[in-house]
């Protein structure tokens, strides 16, 4: 079976360049660009748990949008995925992303 990597972009910004991003995955948004958490947090929640529903470790969450919604994305996927979520984080100086294992449960370092 061949494991296709999902890249979760958090809130999809028309003004932002993410294509060089697709070297990790197909890119799969998680919410419009005009979606708010305060407005209705429940129904947010409930489509990050359907979209995030089979997140693992070949999988990545590109941190952009809303802070808000960066932490119900993280918390999401490390709840599906035993404490471990995989981000992509820009380097500005290199224009380049670079993956940042993150582990939640157990000790420092144990997501290698």
């Amino acid at each position: 079976r061949i494991v296709m990597n999902i890249v979760y972009v958090v809130q999809e910004n028309p003004k932002v360049d993410i294509i060089s991003a697709t070297k990790y995955g197909e890119l799969i948004p998680l919410a419009n660009p005009t979606e708010q958490l305060h407005l209705n947090p429940s129904r947010i929640i409930s489509q990050f748990k359907r979209k995030l529903t089979k997140f693992s470790d070949n999988d990545y969450l590109l941190l952009l949008g809303d802070p808000a919604l960066i932490g119900v994305a993280v918390t999401v996927a490390s709840d599906v995925n035993n404490g471990k979520v995989t981000v992509l984080k820009w380097d500005r100086i290199e224009k380049m992303y670079y993956p940042v294992k993150l582990s939640f449960r157990g000790g420092i370092g144990d997501y290698q």
